[in-house]
């Protein structure tokens, strides 16, 4: 079953994979895949063996609006990868780096669970919301591969607090400021305005 779920989770998306569609691939019934997994979203969760639930950590990050969103987000970041999940997770992601298919895996959980959710909170039109988030993924794998994986100092030595300090303002604009985002077969690219805070 798990096997027929990363395939499907990995070729449709979390959106288009379906506990149906995956059952007739793994030759069960869709009962047998809600017993042993539950729901679609713990499924998705064991099939890319994520080492932690975004839902369980997001409603802090969310719950005080757009403003300091850039601040909370890299903090709760960093406090799970600087924790005891670390090994899974840089196991999942040096997976992702030599295997297409785990990439896409990895991709799907980053975009469906944590940035989507995000960005998702932010009174913006949505093709501004993919741009916006794929900026913010940008820099949260970046500090992964950074940090985590090529421990390159100061930077892997640094406190959370530092890279908090650091990044946080960079995240922010993405979510929030004015960013410039090169539209293809244009060399000005699209300006995103800033987003006022809502009164």
């Amino acid at each position: 079953m798990l096997a027929a779920a990363r395939e499907a989770f990995g070729e449709k998306g979390f959106d288009g994979a379906t506990i149906r569609g995956i059952a007739t691939a793994a030759a069960v019934d869709p009962a047998l895949v809600h017993h042993y997994f539950g729901t679609k979203d713990e499924l998705f969760l064991a099939a890319v063996q994520a080492p932690a639930d975004p839902a369980d950590l997001l409603p802090e990050v969310l719950a005080g609006g757009p403003d300091g969103l850039g601040e909370r987000i890299l903090r709760m970041f960093v406090r799970v990868w600087d924790g005891p999940i670390q090994s899974a997770g840089l196991a999942l992601v040096r997976s992702a780096v030599a295997n297409e298919w785990t990439a896409r895996l990895l991709r799907e959980f980053l975009v469906t669970r944590v940035i989507r959710r995000v960005v998702g909170t932010l009174d913006i039109p949505p093709e501004e919301r993919e741009v916006r988030g794929s900026l913010v993924a940008s820099q949260l794998v970046g500090l992964v591969m950074a940090r985590y994986v090529l421990r390159i100092e100061p930077l892997a030595s640094a406190s959370q607090e530092s890279v908090v300090a650091a990044l946080a303002p960079t995240v922010q604009r993405y979510l929030t400021g004015e960013v410039s985002f090169g539209a293809e077969g244009s060399s000005s690219g699209t300006l995103l305005p800033a987003r006022p805070s809502p009164s």
